[in-house]
């Protein structure tokens, strides 16, 4: 099929895009900035550049057969009603001129008589594509439970964060949360079923909790031990300076979801997920699979196969995806003044007999301590001194990518940490100057990975700091003798 996705820099659109290709779809992509995409992704797919407030003269494809309509815009403040209404009344306009059969739209669970501000949009948005006049496909979710999702980063980041919790009274609010694995399974699901067309559906996993027992729950499965108090006088505004504070969410974004959070969202019976064979995961299986990552196998097994090493852990492919939210970070750059394949081959050599290019001491240290702790440490080397693939272990860090087109490292700690580490290199352009970067990413695991990242910082500072000017000038006499 010929397959229109709007949104496809999104979460949802960025998780879908994979498995359409997969299975065979040929996808055009609609995005606001065409070299942002490009530059984070080489899917084989068309690209549309265009804004839906401000559409100009663009034009869809005719030949369009499915359109999956995945824009919002409650994270820019203001009257974004206004906005959502604009944006669905362009992409009518714009795909009642193609031969598209349906449009398939995810949205909120709208079963109260009383909505938030953004779920009455979620419905108006709805009923703007229905009076189109391509049959109208509606998924309604709620929280949807995946690394990387607002909702779920929020309650990542207060139970990681808060070992006691003095929260509003809209903890009690009931909710009933879905995994990001089933809702793509929807959305492939109904893709041109017919008997699903001018119809919409409630998707939902199989149990209704309060917020207070997802953040119990989610603590449990991160083994930590949280008491949670609500008090029944904090106002909305508090609230969302609360989250604002606590959490890694923008201000906007807080005091929408804490409008949300004061209604009941709980899904209406259907017999869809049975339909299509979709058993649904609880929210603890969720959670687990966010953190291992598991979620991943849908966007990653086109290339799984291709591992040198057939005993490679799956799930520390998983990791594939470096999260954002919640994380602490050591970003450097530098620019490359020569060729820019030497700095490229350097990255491609680092660890084992080479070393990490600057304090090899310093590294061996925190191998042997690591090792003394029952990880890993720096033993394991690495399987060829100058060639390296996806599912490798490299010291105490496993490879996640290694795509010289693509001119990217990234490796996964296999160290013991209180917490998830990830470390990788990029040669990008910027102002037709080629520029190294080098990111540590650490998802620290309640208050003691905060403290361990703060403890590390001045050796950050000087390990990193050194290793990206050596990795850019190649290996010195001095970083041999280290």
């Amino acid at each position: 099929m010929n397959i229109l996705l709007t949104g496809a820099n999104g979460y949802i659109g960025q998780r879908l895009i994979p498995v359409l290709l997969e299975q065979g779809h040929h996808i055009t992509c609609c995005v606001r900035d065409r070299d942002r995409f490009n530059q984070q992704h080489d899917y084989p797919v068309s690209v549309i550049e265009i804004d839906f407030l401000q559409p100009g003269d663009t034009t869809f494809p005719d030949n369009i057969d499915v359109a999956y309509y995945l824009v919002h815009s409650m994270s820019s403040g203001g009257q974004f009603e206004e906005k959502e209404a604009v944006s669905a009344r362009t992409f009518v306009r714009l795909i009642s001129n193609t031969s598209c059969q349906q449009v398939i739209y995810l949205t909120g669970i709208v079963n109260q008589q009383d909505l938030s501000r953004h779920l009455e949009s979620r419905l108006m948005v709805e009923n703007i594509l229905k009076e189109g006049p391509v049959p109208l496909t509606a998924l309604r979710a709620g929280i949807i439970v995946g690394s990387g999702s607002a909702s779920f980063e929020i309650i990542r980041d207060l139970v990681e964060k808060l070992p006691v919790m003095i929260t509003p009274r809209w903890l009690n609010t009931r909710c009933q949360p879905i995994g990001i694995r089933d809702v793509i399974f929807f959305l492939c699901g109904v893709l041109g079923k017919a008997a699903t067309y001018h119809r919409n559906y409630d998707i939902a996993g199989p149990e209704v909790l309060t917020y207070k027992q997802m953040l119990l729950q989610y603590a449990r499965v991160r083994k930590l031990k949280r008491y949670i108090i609500t008090l029944p006088v904090m106002t909305p505004r508090l609230s969302s300076y609360w989250l604002y504070f606590i959490t890694s969410t923008s201000y906007k974004l807080a005091v929408n979801l804490v409008d949300s959070m004061k209604v009941d969202v709980t899904a209406r019976p259907n017999s869809l997920a049975a339909d299509l064979g979709i058993t649904l995961l609880t929210y603890q299986q969720a959670v687990e699979l966010a953190f291992g990552r598991i979620e991943q196998n849908l966007v990653a097994s086109s290339w799984k196969d291709s591992f040198s090493s057939a005993n490679t852990p799956q799930t520390w492919m998983d990791n594939i995806e470096v999260p954002s939210f919640g994380c602490l970070k050591d970003e450097q750059s530098i620019p490359i003044n020569q060729d820019e394949t030497f700095v490229l081959n350097n990255i491609w050599k680092i660890g084992g007999n080479t070393g990490w290019y600057y304090a090899n001491t310093l590294w061996r240290i925190r191998g042997f301590l690591d090792k003394l702790a029952g990880g890993v440490g720096l033993r394991r080397g690495r399987r060829d001194p100058v060639d390296i693939h996806a599912g490798d272990a490299l010291d105490f860090w496993r490879v996640l990518v290694a795509d010289k087109k693509q001119r990217r490292l990234l490796l996964f700690a296999e160290m013991k940490l209180p917490g998830e580490a990830w470390l990788e290199f990029q040669i990008v352009e910027k102002d037709k100057q080629s520029i190294l970067k080098q990111t540590a990413t650490f998802r620290p695991r309640g208050l003691w990975g905060r403290l361990y990242w703060m403890i590390m910082l001045p050796f950050h500072y000087f390990i990193f700091g050194g290793m990206i000017r050596r990795l850019s000038n190649g290996i010195s006499k001095q970083t041999k003798k280290q």
